[in-house]
């Protein structure tokens, strides 16, 4: 891999201001040098989304004064130096050294040092491919770490000692492999250094906030091309243990007839990666997706028998993996949203089939749909856990291309169907609010499912005739 690129990072669109900030921080006496993600994600032909510069030999000050000539800054690290470049992808800071002061994941020590050499700086990173720097002015390929062999190996490998100090790192890995590996079919896979297994091992997540273990696992979900390439490197350094919901399903046998792809933690990396390469850019509804379709059947892992004829079933996994599901979810975050809209997907997920099966009507669509809120999700759900079982299940699920019929028809795809009896309508029937009103709005809402009534008129009545039916003492 060439060390000298000087149009690694084109200097138009977006960055077209990144040529100016480069000749303001020269021309003050530093050294601006383009550092991390930006400069591997180059390297492997993807344009950066945004910059990280880092700038050598100039004190903070000296940089705000420079940059100020042709840009406004924001501050949002004065203690170690860092500017924003207010409307451009621009970051702007000194080469720091960060040191552990403590256990918590905030206790660390940063300090800027403007005259730290390129190698010194460059160990804070995590892997030797996020260690690699670019000198837009000459065009050079800074490699102080190894950093290019490593791109070319595609491998990640840590950069020094300093990896341990911070235990994310290995969730980090996790994402990472899955974002740069591609399909089986194009068999692009990364792999991790076998020193950098063993140390991951070793570390310990107990320091970590769940915030920042969430993020790193919304970043898999969301951005990870290939999942499984992730999830089996958490497994071979032991972090699964960690999640032991998820850990559980290692090993537990599915039958062979239905899965041929083996147990269910292999089921459920085939499933991942099968949502991976479907999802459809909404990050709200693909989180909540790649979360239910990577959470669906921890049930298995205590309801999973071998029956007298031999057979291997999970009756009631889906009911068993909800609360599963819930605490798993639930030590992770608390944004009730995500909890209340994936847990739901879990209980029902075997839904759109036993449907299908039975050849249900138009009433039993309607209840899904308040059970679960989107059927357009479950259905999601239920085609990444159809090609999750191998090559023999590629094709599209019928049971998913019936539901979705069904319940477009029904108007119920994204949203539960709205309540048509409220309250408010035993109100204008002349009657008090009483405890009462609960079981007659529970049960219209249950006629409305079975299609009773389809406007709120019809509900008016049908209301009005189960009060009369129902007297009040």
């Amino acid at each position: 891999m060439q060390n000298r690129r000087p149009d690694l990072i084109p200097m138009d669109g977006d960055l077209a201001a990144l040529g100016e900030v480069v000749r303001l921080l020269t021309e003050a006496g530093g050294r601006p040098l383009v550092v991390g993600g930006s400069v591997r994600d180059a390297l492997m032909g993807k344009v950066p989304k945004d910059i990280d510069l880092e700038v050598f030999g100039l004190e903070p000050r000296a940089i705000e004064v420079a940059l100020r000539r042709s840009f406004a800054v924001v501050s949002v690290g004065a203690a170690f130096g860092v500017l924003k470049v207010k409307g451009h992808p621009i970051d702007v800071s000194l080469p720091r050294r960060e040191n552990r002061t403590g256990a918590g994941h905030r206790d660390f020590a940063v300090e800027g040092d403007p005259t730290m050499s390129v190698p010194e700086a460059a160990t804070r990173r995590d892997f030797t491919v996020n260690a690699l720097l670019w000198d837009p002015r000459t065009g050079e390929v800074l490699d102080p770490w190894g950093g290019l062999a490593d791109l070319a190996a595609r491998r990640l490998r840590h950069v020094s000692d300093k990896f341990a100090e911070d235990p994310l790192r290995v969730l980090r890995a996790m994402q990472f492999l899955a974002r740069f590996s591609e399909s089986a079919e194009d068999g692009v896979r990364w792999t991790v250094d076998p020193a950098t297994v063993a140390l991951c091992a070793a570390l310990e997540p107990s320091a970590l906030s769940a915030e920042r273990v969430y993020d790193e696992w919304c970043k898999l979900l969301l951005r990870g091309r290939t999942p499984s390439v992730g999830l089996r490197f958490l497994r071979d350094c032991g972090w699964t243990r960690h999640f032991p919901e998820l850990h559980a399903t290692i090993g537990v046998a599915q039958d062979p007839v239905w899965h041929p792809e083996g147990d269910v933690w292999e089921h459920t990396l085939l499933c991942l990666d099968a949502f991976a390469r479907e999802r459809v850019g909404d990050e709200r509804e693909d989180l909540v997706v790649g979360w239910a379709v990577l959470l669906h059947d921890l049930g298995k892992a205590t309801t999973s028998k071998v029956e007298a004829d031999g057979r291997i079933h999970a009756y009631g996994h889906e009911q068993a993996g909800e609360p599963l599901a819930a605490a798993l979810l639930g030590r992770l975050t608390q944004h009730r949203e995500i909890l209340e809209s994936v847990l739901p997907l879990v209980r029902w997920h075997a839904a759109p089939y036993e449907l299908f099966k039975a050849k249900a009507g138009d009433g039993g669509v309607r209840r899904l749909a308040a059970k679960v809120g989107r059927i357009d999700r479950l259905i999601r759900v239920d085609d990444a856990d159809r090609k999750g079982r191998g090559t023999f299940f590629t094709e599209p699920s019928p049971q998913g291309d019936w539901l979705r019929a069904v319940a477009d028809r029904l108007h119920v795809a994204a949203s539960a169907p709205r309540r048509l009896a409220l309250g408010r309508h035993l109100i204008a029937m002349g009657h008090r609010p009483a405890p009462w009103f609960s079981e007659a709005l529970d049960a219209a809402y249950e006629a409305q499912l079975d299609g009773a009534f389809e406007d709120e008129a019809a509900a008016n009545a049908w209301l009005a005739a189960w009060v009369a039916a129902h007297p009040r003492g």
